[in-house]
């Protein structure tokens, strides 16, 4: 259902870094290198926004995308745009790389401003600082130094149970700010690698 836009949306913003989706939202992110600035889900192409973008957005009548979460609606940061404003494929690359920056911003924004306890990073839980910390890995700086693989490995050694290898995805993306799903799969190969020395 939305790949006809979601194919032609990638290839107009070819010229913006490397392009992939991934599936997100019901829909799929579309990621500039390892960004995430545009989304096409219900057939229809979302940018992200900041706040100087939303209130634009929202001055032009635009909507940002809501899904549900365990019943919950959940509003994003992404504004659908009309047929019309996708039909100017100029207007639709400025407003792409506005979007791009300005998410790029917020990343390291983010990656500056990191959090002390393991459990605030990316993809990690109470449950995850746990096993951290029974394997000996006690805080972010820890976590950093040993980098996901040896983390992992430490986790398998003091934990009864065998370990999901998601959690190696999970523990790369909290040491690199990001989401485990954008992980590239060549990177994945190689962590797979390192794991097997």
């Amino acid at each position: 259902m939305d790949k006809p836009i979601l194919k032609d949306s990638m290839r107009l913003f070819e010229q913006l870094g490397q392009i992939h989706s991934r599936s997100m939202f019901g829909g799929f992110g579309i990621f500039a290198d390892d960004t995430m600035f545009a989304l096409v889900v219900n057939d229809k192409l979302h940018m992200r926004a900041n706040n100087k973008l939303s209130k634009q957005f929202k001055a032009l009548g635009l909507e940002p995308y809501i899904y549900k979460k365990r019943g919950f609606p959940v509003v994003t940061k992404y504004f659908a745009l009309t047929d019309e404003w996708v039909a100017d494929i100029q207007r639709t690359l400025d407003i792409a790389q506005e979007a791009l920056s300005a998410a790029k911003e917020e990343k390291q924004r983010q990656s500056k401003a990191k959090p002390n306890r393991l459990k605030d990073l990316p993809n990690l839980r109470l449950a995850t600082e746990r096993m951290l910390k029974k394997a000996g890995i006690d805080d972010v700086e820890s976590l950093e130094d040993a980098g996901a693989v040896e983390a992992f490995k430490a986790i398998q050694s003091t934990h009864t149970s065998s370990v999901n290898i998601e959690l190696l995805w999970a523990l790369e993306g909290a040491i690199n700010g990001t989401h485990w799903s954008v992980i590239p799969h060549s990177r994945r190969e190689e962590l797979l690698e390192q794991l097997k020395n």
